[in-house]
């Protein structure tokens, strides 16, 4: 069985490496993910053969991708903007989609989707349909969107595997 894992790079730094505040009150403690452990997670938990990983790309970050390709990842990179702040962005949920549902559909079994963003919604409940659905990798139980509830069957939050999984 061809497992691959689509994931929001994106998402899953913030959902890892950003405190979580509500009310003024610290509801989640940030911590700073090792991306070749992860690797090694995806391989050993999950069989996962191919990790795709969807980024913004920002020339000056390319000491970053190397290393992503050194720890077993396959980029794909969403050009990025800047916002009214003047910091980059870069969002990368329809080029996850168009891989996960398009381009790589036909080259996989099951699927692995690292991300707690409402916004795959139709991309988990089109997997599922087609019974290629593996897991639902989510950073924090904090972060989840709500969209996610009924694909509970799915869901592993990494937050709990932090002690394997932090730099």
């Amino acid at each position: 069985m061809k497992v691959y894992a689509f994931i929001d790079s994106q998402n899953l730094n913030l959902g890892t490496g950003k405190d979580l505040t509500k009310n003024g009150k610290l509801i989640y403690q940030g911590w700073k993910l090792d991306f070749k452990k992860f690797r090694r997670y995806l391989s050993d938990k999950f069989r996962v053969e191919k990790a795709l990983i969807f980024i913004g790309y920002i020339k000056q970050n390319e000491s970053l991708y190397k290393n992503l390709r050194s720890a077993g990842y396959e980029l794909i990179f969403k050009p990025t903007v800047k916002d009214h702040a003047g910091k980059p962005k870069g969002n990368v949920d329809a080029e996850l989609v168009l891989h996960a549902a398009a381009i790589e559909f036909s080259n996989y079994d099951k699927a692995v989707i690292v991300s707690g963003d409402g916004d795959f919604y139709c991309l988990h409940e089109y997997l599922e349909k087609n019974k290629k659905l593996l897991r639902i990798i989510i950073p924090n139980s904090k972060s989840e969107s709500s969209l996610i509830k009924p694909f509970q069957k799915y869901k592993v939050f990494i937050e709990f595997e932090k002690n394997k999984l932090e730099r």
